[in-house]
Parts: C-alpha cells; structure tokens; sequence
C-alpha cells in the first residue's frame, strides 16, 4: 500500500469551505474580538455605577466589589446565549501546564416542568471543581477534594465554539480550600502586582504622576510542527508521548536552509488562515507566521498584550493549533523536540514594562546614553537576571525542554543577557565614568540607486542569547513551546521588582542627601553594572569557549537538566523573594517543585514503556518477518546482528524500567525526586541505545517492511 500516494491525495482534497469567506476588512472590523465580552461590550449592558465599580478593579487595581455580580452575570449570560452558548465555565489554568473546564448548563427547571435561562452572581464569582484531581504537591490529598475557581475580571469572558454550538468561557483562578494556588494564574496576577507597587514608587522619582500603574506586557511567539494526520496515528510514540522515540535521519533535513521563510504550502497556508481567523474573534492580536527553520516547521506570533491577558491568550492559541489541524488532515506537533536531528520548538517571550499610559519603560529612545528612566530599569533587569539565573533556567525546565536547550537551534543552558553593541557600549562608558554615545545607527546603503537606503540599528541581534534586548523589551528564549508561559512570567516579574525595589531605595536616598537626578542615576547604573555585568554577554552562546568562560571565569551557573536546576527552587534565597513579594509561600513553592520532579518521572517513565513496546512489537516482528525473506534468498547476516542489537538494548531497558519498582519494593520508598533522578540516569540512556539500534535497522529494513512512517514522510509529504 502507498501511504504516501494517499497523504498526497488528501491534502489536495481538504475542504476549502473550511475557510471563512470574509473580506480582510470585514475580519479587521466585524470579526476581531467578536466572541469577547469587551469593555465596550460591558459599558453597554451595565447600569453606570456597576461599570464604574467594575472598571476601578480593572485599571486602578481596586478590590473587586461582589455586590456587583449579579448584575455582571445577568449580562455575561445575555451577550452569550446572544451568541449561541448554552453552557458555561470556569476556565482555568491547574498544575499540568494545559487548561480546564467544566460546562455547567444555563437551562434551570421550574417547578411545572418548564425551564428558563439562568446564571448568577454566585455562579460567575465561584465554582468547586475537585482539587485533589489535579497536580498539588501535597497541597491536596485525595481525602481532601475541595478546592475553589475564582473569577477573574481583568481577562474578559469568551465564548469557545465547536461544531454544535458554543460556550461562555469564564477565566478564573483555582485555590484550595486552604487558600493555596493550585494553578499558573494566581502566581501571576500576584507577581504583577507585586511589579506594580515596586516600579511604581520608582517613577514618582522620575517625576511620575500619581496615578501611574505599571504592568508587565508579553507577547510570545509560537514555534510547532504539521505533519499528516494519517502519519501521526501510525506512530505510537507521537500520541503516546508527543516526540519520535524512534526515526533515522534521512539523506535530507534542514541542511540547504531553503524552508526558513520560504513559500508557505497552500494547505499549510489555508489552516492558518482558519486559525487566525478563529483567533482574531478571540480578540488575540496574531500579527506573524512564517516558515521555521526545519522542514514541517512553522511560527505564529502576537504582538504585545498585558501578560495576564497574553498567558490566557497563549493557551487559546495552542487550543486552536490543535483544533484546527485536524480539519485539514493535519496534527499540530508542540512538543519541544517531536523529531531527532532538525530544529526544535520554542516560546520566545518578548517581556516589557508598561505604564497605564501606555508608555514602554524599557523604550530607549533616540538618544538612550540620556534616556535616564531606561538605564535605571535596563539597570535593574540586569541585577535581576544575574541574581536569579536559577530562578529563570527553572522557569523552562521540563523533560520535553532538556531536548531543545543548548542545541544549535536553542539557547544554552546556561543564563547571558545580549545587550547589543550599542546598548553594552553606553553602559561601558558610563561605568568608565566617559559617558556620552559611542557607535550610532545610520542608514544601510544597499550599492544600486533602485534601492532605498535602509535604517540600520546600531545593534545586532544575537539568536544564540537566552535572554535578549531587541530594541524596546527583552525576548526570553528559553521557553519550551509546549509550556504554559505563566510560570516564566511570574519569575521575571518578581525578579524585576526585588531589584527595581532595591535600586528605587538606593536612589531615593541619594535624593534626600541632596544628590541631583542625573547624578544619582548616573552613579546607580555604573554601580550596578559593574557588580553584574558578568551576565552580559554578546558573543556566540553555541560555543565551547564560552561554555568554559561562562562556568568557570565568570561563575555563572550551568543547570544542563530539569533535574540539576529543579533542586535550587526552594533555596532560602528563593523562598525569601516569593515570600516577600506575596507570589509564592513556602508550600505553594515546595508544591511546584515536587509537582515537577513528578511530572519529569512520569513524562520519561511513559517514553521509556513506549520504546520498549514498540521495539518489541512493531520493530522486531518487521526485522523477523524481513529476516524469513532474506533467509531464502541466502542474505541476512547483516539484518539479523542489526535485530539482535535492538533486542538486546529493549532487554536493557526493560531492566532499567523495572529496577525502579524493584528498588521501591526492597526499600519502602516511593521518593518521587529518587524516581525522577533513576528516569535522567538510567532509564534514557537505555531508551538511547535502543533508538540507535533501531535507527540503524531501519536502514537495512526494506521500506515496504518498516511499520512507521519514515521522518521522509513526516517532514517532506505535504
């Protein structure tokens, strides 16, 4: 049979009705947050002292008055069943990194049998979904089930559509009945205002009004694989665990760099139009997409948005990759590394500070050697990153994600912060005490008249940085692209305000003695480059030179694992700065790091079983049924030493996968961190030499006895 004969066929036979028939202008203007409760939408429906108390909590940080509820209900559930919903729910954010929900009816029974449409106060402010079912870290134990979603008001309602209808989606924490976050969103919506009344103090130093509010906005760039439908339900390893536990490299990969930007195929092209669209109507701002660097590889992404609303919006984005594939024969592939050999996939977070004004904290301007405001606060991001590198390599840590980092087409491990020769040349000179500007942008001539010339900046970029200024906010680019980006959110929010907090006393103190401004900023940014300019670093990230130099002259820390940076999360340094800035207390953070150890455990765990099935019952019987033909035409010696090496490493790592339970068993323990560690030491070094043997047969295998489908297929068969 010619599997890749009928992939072809039905990518030419995707429905092209799938696609919304709307002109660009009407998507813009009718389509664009049409399944949005917005503010206008609100400002309508509400009594002017209802909207008024509503938009207090909105934009002055005000406490939410519950008297109100009610009154938002009635109208949340008018605009909705308006829309088509028939159900709610508690949208929310719990432990596993993906979101949950469940749908409750509008429909409430009369007592003569008939029913009517209703929805209260009580209903939008709270709902009980049971907490001992999701991640705790011991939080929660079975016995103690209750736990709480509470509304959120700063991220508007939305409605979910699917093939029969719609429903209200209500974005909402979710706590214990203790009171302890169970979820991404409580800890972020704390760091935010934990950045608000650190930065804010900061700029009524610059002559701020006192009105100003600060928040953190993010924009996160999405990076994920398509392959044929068809393909992915033939390999167990993909539904099973998200990546290729088996693939030998084809003759070609992303060697000629011919797929990065290159022509977008046509029913690539159509489900991302379907998906933008979808995402247009959820008021998220997608502004990008575009071929990535390997084959099979694509990119989506938004510009920037509050970091609350842009986690929310981030995990609606994956929703609707995932959705929408299947409805062009494809799957939307978000593991960090689902194939061997080509580029993974990240989340690039493009970070800043923002005023409720709209002005960007870290604008530099046009003359950025003046610009005091910014290299007060570019000062205290890179105090921040220096002292809490742990904090953001733990940020990214996840099984999937030690895949990715320190690849070529990744980050390293260990934490830099790119300046850029412009940028790292004023602070230089401001820590010589020569100040002034050095090297300035200019035009690009490109050497033909038909040409125009272009702006040059007078920095580059540096694709190798983890943590990179890119000319008006810092892009993280650690982020795994399967992740919730909450918990990176949260870290660099607090992180930034224990070192704004740090840098506005020490200012504040100058002032009073006397100092001038400039002269007080001007001596804060020189000492605090000075003390943490080791994190700055311009060159190559991939090399070996600066792996040695970073590690050993510098000091910087080089966590290689989820499991060598995991450890450091409840160091007392890092217990003190969540606790100080009401993010995190020591149990919801003692919580997350056993919730991780666990889900590092169980993620290997699950690859480790699935490597040793599928070796034994896909991979060996095609070797045996090949061998029976070779046999008989005298020739398979070479087949047969292959075979043997696969089954002798499956044996190894079944060995390795039981000592586990064999170890537990002779012992009493069930530690999960023994667990975790036994999975990184053991466990994948036995699942590698059972891929390298199996990579290897099926070289010798004849295709039409091979049972998966080849990274030929999966990466070039559109």
């Amino acid at each position: 049979m010619n599997h890749d004969f009928d992939v072809i066929s039905a990518a030419r036979n995707w429905r092209t009705d799938a696609v919304d028939t709307a002109t660009p202008d009407q998507i813009i203007s009718s389509v664009y947050s049409s399944d949005v409760l917005t503010l206008e939408q609100l400002k309508a429906r509400l009594s002017k002292p209802t909207f008024k108390s509503l938009q207090a909590t909105l934009e002055r940080g005000a406490t939410l008055d519950p008297t109100i509820a009610d009154t938002v209900a009635l109208a949340m559930k008018t605009w909705a069943m308006e829309k088509g919903a028939t159900h709610y729910t508690h949208w929310f954010h719990p432990l596993t990194g993906a979101t949950a929900e469940k749908h409750d009816s509008f429909v409430s029974p009369n007592g003569d049998g008939s029913a009517i449409a209703a929805f209260s106060g009580k209903e939008l402010i709270q709902a009980e979904p049971d907490a001992s079912s999701f991640p705790s870290g011991g939080l929660r134990a079975t016995f103690e089930a209750r736990g709480y979603t509470a509304w959120d008001a700063s991220s508007p309602a939305f409605i979910m559509r699917h093939a029969n209808g719609a429903t209200l989606c209500i974005p909402t924490a979710f706590a214990s009945w203790t009171g302890e976050a169970l979820d991404t969103k409580t800890p972020l919506l704390r760091s935010v205002e934990a950045l608000n009344k650190a930065v804010t103090p900061a700029l009524k130093l610059f002559g701020a009004s006192e009105g100003t509010r600060v928040s953190s906005t993010l924009g996160a760039e999405q990076e994920y694989f398509l392959i044929a439908e068809e393909y992915y339900y033939r390999r167990p390893d993909l539904v099973m665990t998200g990546r290729t536990l088996f693939g030998a490299q084809p003759p070609r990969g992303q060697e000629l760099e011919d797929h990065y930007f290159g022509a977008i195929p046509d029913r690539v092209l159509s489900f991302m139009t379907d998906a933008e669209q979808q995402l247009y109507a959820l008021g998220i701002p997608v502004k990008t997409r575009h071929n990535e660097v390997a084959p099979g590889q694509f990119e989506i992404a938004p510009i920037f948005e509050d970091s609350n609303i842009a986690a929310d919006h981030q995990q609606l984005t994956m929703q609707v990759l995932r959705n929408t594939a299947r409805k062009y024969g494809l799957v939307a592939l978000l593991h960090e590394k689902p194939f061997a050999g080509v580029n993974g996939s990240g989340k690039h977070c493009n970070w800043s500070m923002s005023t409720n004004a709209g002005e960007n904290l870290l604008e530099p301007g046009d003359t950025p050697h003046e610009n005091l405001q910014f290299l007060f606060f570019t000062s205290a991001v890179i105090k921040a990153v220096d002292e809490h590198q742990d904090l953001l390599r733990i940020s990214v840590a996840s099984a999937s994600n030690d895949h990715r980092l320190g690849a070529n087409e990744a980050p390293p491990a260990i934490i830099s912060i790119f300046l850029g020769s412009e940028l790292s040349d004023i602070f230089d000179r401001l820590e010589s005490g020569q100040g002034g500007r050095g090297a300035e942008a200019g035009l690009l001539g490109l050497g033909t008249s038909v040409l125009p010339p272009l702006p040059r900046h007078a920095g580059d970029r540096n694709r190798t940085s983890p943590f990179a200024f890119t000319g008006n906010k810092f892009e993280f680019r650690a982020a795994g692209s399967s992740q919730s980006i909450s918990f990176p959110i949260t870290v660099l929010n607090t992180i930034v305000a224990d070192a704004v907090s740090a840098l506005a006393e020490e200012l504040k103190a100058k002032l009073d003695a006397g100092t001038e401004l400039d002269t007080a900023v001007a001596e804060i940014v020189k000492g605090t480059y000075s003390a943490h300019k080791r994190i700055v670093f311009n060159g190559d990230g991939y090399s070996d030179e600066w792996h040695q130099e970073a590690e050993h002259g510098r000091k910087l820390l080089n966590l290689r694992t989820t499991l060598d940076a995991v450890h450091h999360l409840t160091d007392a340094k890092n217990g003190a700065l969540f606790e100080k800035f009401k993010v995190l207390s020591d149990r919801e953070l003692a919580a997350r790091q056993e919730i991780m150890y666990d889900i590092y455990f169980k993620t290997v765990n699950i690859e480790g079983e699935t490597t040793e099935y599928m070796a034994r019952t896909m991979i060996l019987p095609a070797a045996v049924k090949y061998l029976s033909e070779l046999h008989a035409a005298g020739s398979s010696k070479a087949v047969r030493g292959v075979a043997a090496e696969v089954e002798a490493a499956a044996d190894e790592l079944f060995d390795a996968v039981q000592a586990l339970s064999a170890q537990n068993t002779a012992t009493g323990g069930d530690e999960v961190h023994e667990k975790a560690h036994h999975m990184r030491d053991q466990v994948l070094p036995a699942m590698t030499a059972v891929r390298q043997a199996a990579d290897k047969l099926e070289k010798v295998v004849a295709e039409q006895h091979w049972p998966l489908p080849t990274y030929r297929q999966m990466l070039f068969v559109k």
